[in-house]
């Protein structure tokens, strides 16, 4: 993939630490590409303020034909690319962007994971999704093997972690070479809670030891490290407890070692937390379904509008968006991973007869459903029947979406940032 400025992930990461002795702190948000609104949106923000992004795919959303695609837009590795690009051209974006393989790895994928495969044919599945990730231009790949469906509930086991991480990130790295691609970055660690990295001895001593191993394969150290600092995201809440005092020592562990601290489960927070993230210089943090929750509810607001323009009149043939979306999104099932206690195992006949969790469940997951194809047609009905009544629905909805980036490009100090990583 040809971009305007070829700096890559792993230079404005250290650029970014060299910023900080310069006291310019700033966090970089890895933004989930839940819609195409949403990249329109990112790259239309980042233009005016100056910033880079980084869009993080999980298996999920972007994967394969072979394996299922994905459920955004239904995008393999080479049409997101080539989306984002397109997307980039039209919005007049010339700055810095990135995109990253979240959660990448054996077992990434629901239907892996579901189905117990065996560790071989696991990680078989989770070097050929790499390698396409790779061919398509992808700039950072998390290597992430903690998905174990042998181990779930279990303690994280270190051992298995630093051997399969060595061993995917060596795979990407020769085939890299072998094509004579440049440079790309990687991102280790684990969010996970039961026994993930939450301690900063725990999180020096995986450091340490993987870059031990590293060093003596000559393979490059990873551009993140992925620490707890106490957050989780449940519902369209942040219920964590954010723990400055551990991410400052997470962050200035990796530091020591060239490399970023990387927080996950962003969402939802309030400004007091996200401003007291410069000083715990934490180099990046993911969002990703507070942003497809900011569309669904878009999308609820103009179904409100059109269906008050109907009871005046002026619209005849309302589309049924609000109750196809809720259908859709409850029927996929996606929506189970933000949930806690029984709720989280209801069947889907159960939720759909009860109206209050029904709409719950569409504000959790609304986005998981953008693109099945009657959802695509009744928005595309939706928008025609407002058009004529002088509403752009589709820049409304795209308006909407940038209000919560706009909050954390702000509370972060991203304002300005790609000017400054190219001046260092």
């Amino acid at each position: 993939m040809t971009k305007t400025n070829e700096i890559s992930i792993k230079k404005a990461i250290l650029s970014m630490l060299k910023l900080q002795e310069k006291n310019r702190y700033s966090t970089l948000i890895g933004i989930g590409p839940m819609s195409s609104n949403l990249l329109q949106a990112s790259f239309e923000l980042a233009r005016d303020e100056d910033f880079p992004l980084m869009f993080i795919a999980s298996r999920n959303q972007v994967d394969k034909d072979e394996f299922g695609s994905g459920y955004v837009n239904g995008w393999n590795q080479e049409r997101f690319s080539e989306y984002i690009k397109k997307e980039a051209n039209k919005v007049g974006f010339k700055g810095l962007y990135y995109l990253c393989r979240d959660h990448g790895g054996p077992w990434q994928r629901d239907e892996e994971r579901n189905s117990h495969l065996p560790v071989d044919e696991a990680m078989k599945l989770a070097k050929e999704s790499y390698l396409a990730d790779i061919e398509s231009g992808f700039d950072l790949l998390m290597i992430d093997p903690t998905k174990d469906p042998f181990q779930m509930g279990k303690v994280v086991d270190l051992d298995k972690v630093i051997d399969w991480t060595v061993e995917l990130l060596e795979y990407c790295e020769t085939e890299r070479i072998k094509r004579g691609l440049p440079e790309i970055g990687y991102e280790v660690g684990t969010e996970e809670t039961n026994g993930g990295l939450t301690t900063t001895d725990r999180y020096e001593t995986f450091i340490q030891r993987l870059k031990a191993i590293l060093e003596k394969k000559k393979l490059p150290m990873p551009t993140f490290i992925v620490g707890q600092t106490g957050t989780l995201t449940r519902l369209t809440e942040q219920v964590g407890k954010w723990n400055y005092a551990n991410a400052i020592d997470l962050s200035t562990m990796a530091k020591k070692y060239g490399v970023g601290l990387k927080e996950h489960n962003a969402d939802y927070m309030n400004d007091e937390t996200l401003l007291l993230h410069n000083t715990a210089h934490i180099t990046a943090a993911n969002v990703a379904p507070q942003y497809g929750t900011e569309e669904t509810r878009a999308y609820l607001k103009l179904v409100r509008v059109e269906r008050r323009l109907s009871k005046e009149g002026v619209i005849k043939s309302p589309s049924n968006l609000h109750a196809v979306l809720l259908e859709k999104a409850i029927r996929t099932e996606r929506w189970r991973k933000w949930m806690e206690g029984d709720e989280a195992n209801l069947q889907v006949e159960d939720i759909l007869k009860d109206k209050k969790l029904s709409e719950e469940i569409l504000d959790i997951s609304g986005h998981y459903a953008f693109n099945d194809p009657e959802v695509k047609e009744e928005i595309k009905k939706l928008y025609a029947n407002l058009v004529v009544n002088g509403i752009d629905g589709q820049s409304f909805v795209v308006e909407h979406i940038k209000r919560p980036i706009l909050q954390y490009v702000k509370d972060l100090n991203l304002t300005g940032l790609t000017t400054a990583i190219e001046e260092i």
